[in-house]
């Protein structure tokens, strides 16, 4: 039993680190090796800890958290001087019909709304 936990904790560990990472570098472009890497182990151990333990993948993941920060830049920017697609694009997302369907699948309306609301 001891290993078992200890396996546990070791992937708790894991999945610690690898957030951080991905918080920290949610600006930048990165990609599932460069968490791995991060992290010090393989790609697949980074997808399996996230899939067990957050039952999601880490590029999933890692779009949550830019989808969050674009949600919050939108409510805080201004109309006249800022765009959707500038924030989007400031979070890696180049698509606008992707980002706005992403958006409005989380967030319930538009990203349009939202900075209008700004």
């Amino acid at each position: 039993m001891g290993n078992k936990l200890n396996g546990s904790n070791t992937r708790s560990a894991l999945l610690r680190r690898a957030i951080t990472f991905i918080n920290e570098n949610a600006d930048h472009d990165i990609t599932l090796s460069d968490i791995a890497a991060a992290v010090n182990v393989t790609p697949r151990s980074v997808q399996y800890t996230f899939r067990r333990h957050l039952d999601t993948t880490p590029l999933e993941y890692l779009r949550r958290v830019r989808l969050c920060r674009a949600h919050r830049e939108l409510r805080n920017a201004d109309p006249a001087v800022d765009t959707v697609m500038a924030i989007a694009g400031r979070w890696g997302f180049a698509h606008a019909g992707r980002f706005s369907r992403l958006y409005k699948q989380t967030f319930g309306q538009p990203p349009s709304h939202t900075l209008r609301e700004a």
